[in-house]
Parts: structure tokens; C-alpha cells; sequence
């Protein structure tokens, strides 16, 4: 059984994923992803499992993976980077990790808010250089938090927000109602409506065809002046150029985001140098907690699919 590991985290941090993998007498080819579709190409066709991350696999890729490929599991619960109509067109199943990195997340999102709000980067930054920058922050107590997406994470943040006394609105197509009763959250049947209101909009939607760019110029200039807005879902949901424009004009007071449209991006990324702004590289699940949890999780679901028993969270329908 050869298998094509490419996801970082679950190579870079002990726990006992490792273990349990070098138990099942596999054949684990390594690569530092996410990959493009590119050296997916060129090394598909030889595995008959892929532990991913958020690497390229496209139609092409899958195509020729076959018909050794078996399975794919993926670490983590984002499927936008996988051709999912073609792992089914081609049967091929793929894995997932629901539940597993809802709290690291909800957690990352809170520092990147505390983070711009009291300018702990900026000052910190100066401090060690020997600059003493007395800047003035802000509350966030008693502030309106708009949520769009409230799926695991955004629940999480939800009820981290509730805990700071902040008011909360937020939007979903699945609305829970017992949830936003219990932790008094009003339910907004829009988008827009969250964002004309929320003093801080936090992200937590997916990647798909109806979110790609969807907070661009125009939703920007709807929102309160001075909005900061928070990015743990997606980088591609948000127009860089547009929100580097916004920051730079003072219309978006803080953007923090943990993804970036482009990744790792090139140096003249708009967003790297925009005033207000902290973008940290992708590590929001990426704690000594959480990165055993969704590796064990992605290495069980392996494990039961190719023995063919057991629960392994099929993502695509195809098991």
C-alpha cells in the first residue's frame, strides 16, 4: 500500500497519528503541501491513497490517478481544493474530519480580534525594537459581532462572543434555532443584513461558487465605518484588492484574516503591506491539540476504508 502524505501539520507535530501510521506497514511518501496541481500531476498515478491537505486535485489529477487510486483523505474539513462532481463521476471516495478543530479556530479567530483591536502586533513590534508605541485601542464589549456561517465554528465563536458581552446577529441557511435561543443570537435572514449592522463581521462560510469574492467593494461600502473584519474560512471569499483599499482609506478599520486568496503568497501581495491588517499563515487549527485530533481522525478514516469497516466519514457519497 502506497500512500502520498502531504499535509505539514500532521508531519511537523508529535502525537500519536505517528505511531499508528508507521503500524500499518505503509509505503508514506512525504511532500510539503499544499501542492499545486502541477506536482499533483506529476506524481499521481502511483499511490492508492492521498492524505491531504489543501492541495490541488483536479479532474486531471484524479484521472490519472487511476485506476490504482482508492481513496482520499483528507485532514481537515474544507473540500475546495478536491473536484468533488469527479471523485464521483470517477467513484472515488473521499474522507473528511468534521468536529475536530472547531474550538482552535473560534479561539484563532478571538486573538486575531484582540490583536487589532488593542494593537498588540503593532505595539509589540515597536516595543521590541525599542519604540514605546502608546497606541489606543478599542472595547469589544457591548459591540455587534456579525457571524456569517454559523456552522461549528461560527457557534464557537458565537458563544466566545457572548462571554465578552458582546451582541451577536448572524446568518445561515441551516439556521439552528434552539442554539441561537439558548445563547441569544438574532438571526438575520440576509447577508447584507449582517453586514449593515455587525460593528465586527467574522467569516465562517465555505469556499463555493456563491461565496468566492462575495465581500468585494460593493458589501464593503454598505458597512459601518471603522468595521473590522475577521477571516478564519477562506481567503478567496474576500476581494484583497478591494480590502487593502478599504484599509488604506480608513473604510475597513482591521482586517485579520488566517487565509489569504493566494497561498503562501507572493511578496507584493496587497494585503502584506496594508495599513491595520494581521494576516497570520494559516495555523488557525494548528495547535498541539488540534492537530492530533484531525490526524488521527483522517488516519482512522484511511484505516477503516481501506479494510472496508467502520465509520470513516464519507464526504462525497460514494461509500
Amino acid at each position: 500500500m502506497r500512500v502520498l502524505l502531504t499535509t505539514c501539520s500532521y508531519q511537523d507535530t508529535p502525537g500519536p497519528h505517528h505511531d499508528l501510521m508507521a503500524a500499518q506497514g505503509w509505503e508514506i511518501v512525504r511532500e510539503r503541501g499544499p501542492l499545486p496541481a502541477t506536482r499533483m500531476l506529476a506524481l499521481a498515478g502511483d499511490f492508492d491513497a492521498f492524505l491531504c491537505g489543501d492541495d490541488a486535485i483536479t479532474r486531471a489529477v484524479l484521472e490519472k490517478s487511476l485506476p490504482r487510486l482508492k481513496v482520499i483523505s483528507k485532514y481537515g474539513v474544507g473540500l475546495d481544493k478536491i473536484d468533488i462532481p469527479a471523485t464521483k463521476a470517477l467513484k472515488i471516495p473521499v474522507l473528511s474530519t468534521p468536529g475536530v478543530n472547531h474550538m482552535t479556530v473560534a479561539e484563532h479567530a478571538f486573538a486575531l480580534l484582540l490583536g487589532i483591536t488593542k494593537h498588540i502586533v503593532t505595539t509589540a513590534t515597536a516595543a521590541r525594537h525599542g519604540e514605546w508605541l502608546r497606541l489606543t485601542g478599542r472595547e469589544i464589549f457591548g459591540k455587534t459581532l456579525g457571524i456569517i456561517g454559523l456552522g461549528r465554528i461560527g457557534r464557537e465563536v458565537a458563544i466566545r462572543a457572548r462571554a465578552f458581552d458582546m451582541e451577536v446577529i448572524a446568518c445561515d441557511p441551516f439556521w439552528d434555532e434552539a442554539f441561537a435561543a439558548q445563547h441569544q443570537i438574532t438571526h438575520c435572514t440576509t447577508m447584507d443584513d449582517v453586514l449593515t449592522q455587525a460593528d465586527v463581521v467574522s467569516l465562517h462560510c465555505n469556499l463555493s461558487d456563491e461565496t468566492r469574492g462575495m465581500i468585494r467593494r460593493e458589501q464593503i461600502a454598505s458597512m459601518k465605518d471603522g468595521v473590522i473584519i475577521i477571516n478564519c474560512a477562506r481567503g478567496e471569499i474576500v476581494e484583497s484588492a478591494d480590502m487593502a483599499e478599504a484599509l488604506a482609506s480608513g473604510k475597513v478599520g482591521g482586517y485579520g484574516a488566517d487565509v489569504l486568496d493566494i497561498e503562501p503568497p507572493p511578496a507584493d501581495h496587497p494585503l502584506l503591506s496594508a495599513p491595520n491588517c494581521v494576516i497570520t499563515p494559516h495555523i488557525g487549527s494548528r495547535t498541539y491539540e488540534s492537530v492530533p485530533r484531525q490526524a488521527m481522525k483522517s488516519l482512522t478514516n484511511l484505516i477503516h476504508a481501506l479494510r472496508g469497516e467502520g465509520e470513516c466519514n464519507c464526504a462525497n457519497g460514494v461509500l
